[in-house]
C-alpha cells in the first residue's frame, strides 16, 4: 500500500503533464482533470518543429557527456585506491569524500562562480560539467568502493603471479567485474547533470549555451498564459532523462545490491 502511494505521488504529475500537452488550454481551464477530448497534437508538433527545443537538448547531452566522462574514470580510480590500497590516511581521506555528501551546492555557489570567471569558463559547458563532476565524485566513490572491497584477494594474488601489477588488475579484471555498478555510477551522473539548474542557470547566461531545465523554466516563464504548450514543454523536457534511467534500471539495481549495500 504504501508503494503504491508512493507510486501515484510520484506518477500522477508525470500523467498528467504529458496528457495535458495533448490539450488546449481552454480545455484544462474548463475541465482540469479531464482526458483529451479532442486530442492535440499541435503543442507536441511546434516544440519538436523548434530548434531551440533541440539545441538546449544538445546543450543538455553535451554537459551531461562531459560530466560522466569525468566522473567514472576519476572515481573508478580513487575508488579502486581507497579499496585496495594500504596508505596512511586512507580513511580520512575516505572521510573526506563522505563529508562531502554533506556540502550543498548552494553554498559553493559565490566561490565557484569567482572561480570559473577567473578562469573564463563562464558561457561554457565545461563551466557546468566540470562542477558538477566534482559534485557527482563522493556518491560514486562512496558506490564504487565496496564493491572493490569484496573483489577477493586470492584473484588479485593469482593475477600478480602472472605478472599482472596493480593497475593492469584495475583495467584488466576489476572493470570488467564492476560493470554493474560502473553502470549505477555513470546513470546517476546523467540524472542528476540532467536535471540540474542552480549552476546552469548561475554559469550560461547565453541563452544559446541553456540546458533543458533552463529553457522549460523560460519557456514556462514566455508562455505563461498557455498551460498546454508549457506541459507539453516540460513533458519533452523529462524525456531524456527517463529514457535513460529506464533502459538502465536494471544495471542500478544491480549495481547497488553488488557494491554500496553490500558495503
Amino acid at each position: 500500500a504504501v508503494a503504491i502511494g508512493v507510486l501515484l505521488v510520484v506518477i500522477v504529475p508525470v500523467v498528467y503533464a504529458v496528457l495535458g500537452g495533448f490539450r488546449t488550454t481552454g480545455q484544462i481551464s474548463a475541465d482540469p482533470i479531464g482526458l483529451p477530448r479532442p486530442w492535440v497534437f499541435d503543442n507536441y508538433r511546434e516544440i519538436l518543429g523548434s530548434s531551440t527545443f533541440w539545441r538546449q537538448l544538445r546543450n543538455s547531452v553535451l554537459v551531461a557527456a562531459v560530466t560522466m566522462a569525468v566522473v567514472v574514470p576519476c572515481a573508478s580510480l580513487a575508488a579502486f585506491a581507497l579499496a585496495r590500497f594500504e596508505f596512511a590516511g586512507r580513511e580520512a581521506v575516505y572521510a573526506l569524500f563522505t563529508v562531502g555528501l554533506l556540502f550543498p551546492l548552494t553554498v559553493a555557489v559565490l566561490p565557484l562562480f569567482i572561480t570559473l570567471r577567473t578562469a573564463d569558463l563562464l558561457n561554457n559547458p565545461l563551466g557546468v560539467a566540470l562542477p558538477q563532476a566534482a559534485f557527482a565524485l563522493p556518491v560514486s566513490i562512496i558506490v564504487l568502493r565496496p564493491f572493490f572491497r569484496n573483489i577477493p584477494a586470492e584473484l588479485e594474488e593469482a593475477a600478480a603471479m602472472d605478472g599482472c601489477g596493480p593497475f593492469r588488475f584495475f583495467y584488466k579484471i576489476a572493470l570488467p567485474m564492476s560493470r554493474p555498478v560502473l553502470a549505477t555510477v555513470t546513470v546517476l551522473a546523467i540524472v542528476a547533470s540532467s536535471n540540474a539548474f542552480l549552476l546552469p542557470l548561475v554559469v550560461l547566461n547565453d541563452p544559446d549555451m541553456w540546458t533543458l531545465p533552463l529553457g522549460a523554466t523560460n519557456f514556462s516563464t514566455q508562455y505563461s498564459s498557455d498551460t498546454a504548450r508549457v506541459l507539453a514543454f516540460t513533458s519533452l523536457s523529462m524525456v531524456p532523462a527517463l529514457v535513460f534511467y529506464v533502459i538502465a534500471e536494471r544495471q542500478i539495481v544491480s549495481g547497488l545490491a553488488s557494491g554500496a549495500l553490500k558495503g
